[in-house]
């Protein structure tokens, strides 16, 4: 046995080259196809604009219900007949929601990717949307939420989001909704917002052999009876960040843990610090190897684990710090994730700190492009975000080469410690006095 006393340095980066991209524009939408030689399976993602930005006040989680709606059954067959008819294919359907789109994603092997994707589009544009199953799967919905929201962190995330977006209307709420929002959402509200937003063209993604599949054929299917322009994208809501401290209480009575959600409001994805922001937080919360993780898991023992990352949107974005300590070091818990958030704004990172992140970034990127269905998934946020064809090497090439001194700069940008909103999802009695040091306390309404 030989006992390793330091870790390993990464090795050198392999290449790496994203499939090559086709686009052709054809029976009114457009298809975005890469190319994989010699793969027996294909994915193809048909993409809407109609996120969950697209919901009304008071409905929010419309979408998400008529996502699930889509394998219940078309107007031409009803919902047995629609899973044999996927099953004949060997296709697999994946719609699915956020706050940038509508995915109705599926794969089938390559001579069968057309047919399925004919499918797809049938249950995108054509579904039964009959009124008893659209209220069981709603039924269902916020039965699922009703038990998601009885565990901890559901309540804080929404608290979080309510005090960081509370003037930008459905970016306050959140993106499946909550169990009233949901139960509020009516047959005629789901038939109204598929009229509303599913009947575009849209665009269609493709990921597969390309030698073997006919675009055309492929257009021909996903937009057939459509018709509609692309709809305009509102501007970025911006980065209003507050200059002190806030922190919310979510009362949970009993508990035997604080769940933690600190944030503030951060530039959206076309930031064109994107790169230098994704390595300072894998430095600070993003990997196992990170500042928080090491204090807070490691040093001190407070949680099993921390985390903290930018998340970024068409029209938004956050930081954010989440984790799960032991009620009784609520307090030093908070205190020392904030030092290490401060630390990392004030200091930046160091070059060996970097190192790891740069490798980890990198060579994720090339392990999470090994299927169709990633590919696809690439593709879609070359779309929603404008990116050009070769996006997937520039990053990677960036992520390699980013310098201490830009990932300090960004951390120094767009990190704001005394910006933060503090949500604790905890037991009242026994912490409140432990969050008084921090600020103003408030009693979070969620």
């Amino acid at each position: 046995m030989t006992l390793v006393t330091t870790r390993p340095a990464p090795g050198p980066a392999r290449p790496y080259a994203f499939p090559a991209v086709r686009r052709i524009t054809a029976h009114g939408g457009t298809v975005i196809a890469a190319h994989l030689p010699g793969q027996i399976l294909a994915s193809a993602a048909l993409l809407l604009d109609a996120s969950a930005a697209r919901e009304a006040e008071g409905r929010e989680g419309t979408a998400t219900v008529l996502a699930k709606c889509l394998e219940e059954g078309t107007k031409k067959r009803d919902s047995a007949a629609y899973a044999l008819a996927l099953e004949g294919l060997g296709a697999d359907l994946s719609p699915s929601v956020d706050w940038d789109t509508f995915r109705v994603g599926v794969s089938a092997p390559v001579p069968m990717l057309t047919d399925a994707v004919r499918l797809a589009a049938e249950a995108a544009r054509t579904p039964k949307l009959d009124a008893a199953d659209v209220a069981r799967v709603r039924d269902d919905e916020v039965t699922a939420l009703r038990m998601d929201w009885a565990q901890p962190g559901p309540r804080a995330d929404a608290a979080l989001r309510k005090d960081l977006f509370g003037a930008d209307g459905r970016y306050s709420r959140p993106l499946h909704g909550d169990p009233a929002s949901v139960a509020a959402v009516t047959v005629e509200d789901v038939l109204a917002f598929h009229e509303s937003w599913m009947l575009r063209p849209g665009v269609l993604l493709v990921a597969g052999d390309l030698d073997a599949l006919d675009l055309d054929a492929l257009a021909e299917a996903a937009f057939a009876g459509t018709s509609g322009e692309p709809l305009a994208v509102a501007g970025p809501l911006g980065v209003p960040v507050p200059d002190r401290v806030r922190t919310l209480l979510v009362d949970r009575p009993g508990s035997v843990q604080s769940t933690l959600r600190l944030g503030h409001r951060a530039p959206e994805r076309a930031t064109p610090d994107y790169v230098a922001m994704t390595l300072a937080a894998t430095v600070l919360g993003g990997a196992f190897t990170s500042r928080l993780n090491h204090l807070i898991r490691e040093v001190k023992g407070y949680t099993y684990g921390i985390r903290g990352s930018f998340a970024m949107t068409r029209r938004a974005g956050r930081f954010e710090v989440a984790a799960g300590v032991q009620t009784a070091v609520t307090g030093p818990a908070i205190q020392d994730t904030l030092g290490e958030i401060a630390r990392t704004q004030r200091e930046g990172v160091t070059e060996s700190e970097l190192e790891v992140a740069r490798s980890w970034r990198a060579g994720q990127l090339s392990v999470e492009m090994q299927t169709p269905g990633a590919i696809a998934g690439a593709l879609a946020t070359l779309v929603v975000y404008g990116l050009p064809d070769d996006y997937y090497e520039t990053l990677r090439r960036e992520y390699l080469e980013a310098t201490v001194e830009q990932v300090s700069a960004a951390a120094a940008r767009h990190l704001a410690v005394d910006g933060l909103t503090l949500v604790v999802e905890g037991d009242g009695s026994v912490i409140r006095g432990d969050l008084a040091e921090f600020g103003d306390l408030i009693d979070a309404d969620v």
